[in-house]
C-alpha cells in the first residue's frame, strides 16, 4: 500500500509536469500566458473591463472628451508612467516623477490632451481625497517620541522658511517685475507652501527603510508640512482680502491661528474617540477603526472647506491619525496602516497625474519666464538657507540638515489649488483687461513654473539624497519584531502590489 501511495504521488507529479510542458511557445511568448507577459495581459484586461463598465453605466461621459474618460485616462496612464519611471531607473527615481510628467502631457500635448476635459471641481475633490489618504498614512507613521523631542523645531520649520521665502518673493517681485507689495505677498505665500503630496510619500519610503528614523527626521518633516500649508494658505488669504478689501480685516488677520486651533482640537478629539470606538469585544474592530478614521479624515478636509476654514482640514487629519495611532500601539495600528497603503496605491497616480494636469502652458508668458526663473531661484536659495538654520540645535549632523533643506523644497498641491485664486477674484470683480487681471496671470504663471521646477527636482532630490545623507537604523522587519497583526480586509495581512 505504501508503494501504491508513492506511485500515485509520482504519477501526480508527472501529470503536473506534463501539463506545464504543454504551454505553447510562440516568438518567445507562452500560452497560457505567464511571467511578465501574463501580468501585462492581466492588467490590460482589467483596464479594458473597467472602462467598459464605466461606459455601460455612464454612457457618453466615459467616451473621449468626457470628464470620466479624462480621469480614467489620467489614472491608468499615470500609473503606467510611474511604473516605467521606477523600472527604467532601477528604483533610482520616484514613480511620482513619471506620474507628474504623464499628467502634464495629457493636459498640454495636442491630440492627446484628454485631461483638458476633466471638470475642475472633480479634479479638486479627487486631489483632496488623495491628500486625505496620504496625510492619514503620515499620521499613523509619526513617531510620538521624536515629535515631543522636536516640537519646537517643527514650529520653526513650519513658520520660518515659508515667511522668509514670502518676504523674499515680495521684495524681488517689487524690483524685478514691478509687482505691488500686496500682490507680491500673495505670490510669496502661494510659493511658500511645501507640498505634503510629494514630501510625505518620499519620507514614508525612507522611513520604511530605516533612514533618519533614529534622529526623527521623517517625523519632523512630515509633521511640519501640514502646519506649513496652514500658515501659507492663511496668510495668502489675508493679503488677498486686503488687496480686494474683502471681509472683516481683523477676522482675516486672526484666521490663521483660528484654523490652527480648530485643526488641533478636532484632530485630538476624534483621535481620542478612536481609542474607545469600536469596543475591544468586537471581532471586526480593525475594519471599523479603518472606516471611522478614514471617514472622519474626509470630514475634516471637506467639512472645513464647507465651513470656510480650509486651512484646518489637513492639520486635523494629521493630528487625528497621530493621536489614534498613539493610543492603539504598533500592533493594533498595523492593519489600518496596511489598508491605507493599499488605498494609496489607487490614489497615488490619481493625485500626481491630476497635479501634472493642472499645469497649463497656455499661461506661460514667454516675456515673464526669465524674470520668474530668477525670482524663484533667489527665493529658493533663501528658503534653503533659512531651513538649514532653523533645524540647528537638535543634535542633527550637517548631512541631516542638508537633507531637511532639500526635503523642504518641492511645491505642487497648494500652488495648483490656489495659484489661480487671485486671477479668478480679479475677473469676478470685473477687472478683466486691467492691471489686476495682469497681476493675477503673473501669479498663476509663476506658480505653474514653480511646480514644473520644484516638484520633480524635489522628489528626485529626496529619493537620491536620503540614502546618501541620512543615517540608517534597523527596521522592525530586519529585527524580527513584526508584532501581532489583526487581519482587516480578507483574513490575512494585506500586502501592497506595487506593480501596474
Amino acid at each position: 500500500m505504501a508503494d501504491e501511495g508513492v506511485d500515485q504521488d509520482s504519477h501526480q507529479e508527472i501529470a503536473v509536469t506534463s501539463n506545464e510542458n504543454r504551454c505553447i511557445h510562440f516568438f518567445g511568448l507562452t500560452f497560457p500566458p505567464s511571467g511578465f507577459f501574463g501580468r501585462t495581459l492581466t492588467r490590460g484586461f482589467i483596464v479594458l473591463v473597467s472602462w467598459a463598465v464605466l461606459w455601460s453605466v455612464l454612457g457618453d461621459n466615459a467616451l473621449p472628451r468626457g470628464n470620466i474618460f479624462g480621469i480614467f485616462s489620467v489614472v491608468v496612464l499615470a500609473a503606467l508612467g510611474g511604473f516605467l519611471t521606477r523600472k527604467l531607473s532601477r528604483d533610482a527615481l520616484p514613480s511620482l516623477l513619471g506620474m507628474l510628467v504623464v499628467g502634464f502631457i495629457l493636459r498640454n500635448v495636442p491630440g492627446i490632451n484628454v485631461a483638458r476635459h476633466i471638470d475642475k471641481k472633480w479634479s479638486a475633490t479627487l486631489r483632496n481625497m488623495a491628500l486625505v489618504v496620504i496625510l492619514t498614512r503620515s499620521g499613523l507613521e509619526l513617531d510620538p517620541g521624536a515629535l515631543r523631542r522636536l516640537k519646537f523645531t517643527v514650529i520653526r520649520l513650519a513658520f520660518s522658511p515659508c515667511v522668509g521665502e514670502a518676504i523674499t518673493v515680495a521684495i524681488v517681485g517689487k524690483f524685478l517685475i514691478n509687482m505691488p507689495w500686496l500682490w507680491g505677498f500673495q505670490l510669496g505665500f502661494v510659493l511658500g507652501a511645501v507640498t505634503p503630496a510629494v514630501v510625505v510619500p518620499q519620507l514614508l519610503t525612507l522611513q520604511g527603510k530605516g533612514f533618519g528614523v533614529e534622529q526623527g527626521i521623517p517625523t519632523l518633516v512630515m509633521a511640519a508640512s501640514s502646519f506649513d500649508d496652514v500658515i501659507a494658505i492663511s496668510l495668502f488669504g489675508i493679503f488677498l482680502g486686503i488687496a480686494f478689501s474683502e471681509g472683516n480685516m481683523v477676522f482675516n488677520i486672526f484666521r490663521g491661528p483660528i484654523e490652527l486651533l480648530m485643526g488641533l482640537v478636532f484632530g485630538s478629539l476624534v483621535g481620542a474617540v478612536c481609542w474607545f470606538l469600536p469596543s475591544k469585544t468586537e471581532s471586526d474592530r480593525s475594519r471599523n477603526r479603518f472606516v471611522i478614521l478614514l471617514g472622519c479624515a474626509l470630514l475634516s478636509v471637506f467639512g472645513s472647506n464647507m465651513a470656510q476654514f480650509s486651512g484646518a482640514g489637513a492639520l486635523g487629519v494629521l493630528v487625528m491619525a497621530t493621536v489614534a495611532s498613539y493610543g492603539w500601539g504598533d500592533s493594533e495600528k498595523a492593519p489600518i496602516a496596511d489598508a491605507m497603503a493599499i488605498v494609496w496605491e489607487f490614489f497615488q497616480p490619481l493625485l500626481f497625474g491630476l497635479i501634472g494636469a493642472e499645469v497649463s502652458i497656455e499661461y506661460m508668458d514667454s516675456a515673464l519666464i526669465g524674470k520668474a526663473f530668477a525670482l524663484l531661484t533667489m527665493a529658493m536659495v533663501v528658503r534653503l538657507i533659512v531651513t538649514f538654520i532653523v533645524v540647528s540645535g537638535n543634535k542633527l549632523s550637517i548631512k541631516d540638515k542638508i537633507f531637511v533643506a532639500i526635503a523642504w523644497s518641492p511645491k505642487a498641491t497648494v500652488q495648483a489649488a490656489i495659484g489661480s485664486v487671485s486671477l479668478d477674484m480679479a475677473r469676478e470683480r470685473g477687472f478683466t483687461g486691467m492691471l489686476q487681471e495682469e497681476l493675477g496671470i503673473q501669479i498663476l504663471t509663476i506658480a505653474v513654473l514653480s511646480i514644473l521646477l520644484t516638484a520633480p527636482t524635489g522628489a528626485v532630490g529626496i529619493a537620491v539624497s536620503g540614502p546618501r545623507l541620512l543615517r540608517r537604523s534597523e527596521t522592525k522587519e530586519e529585527t524580527g519584531d513584526k508584532g501581532e497583526v489583526e487581519p482587516i480586509l480578507d483574513g490575512s495581512n494585506p500586502q501592497m502590489d506595487s506593480t501596474v
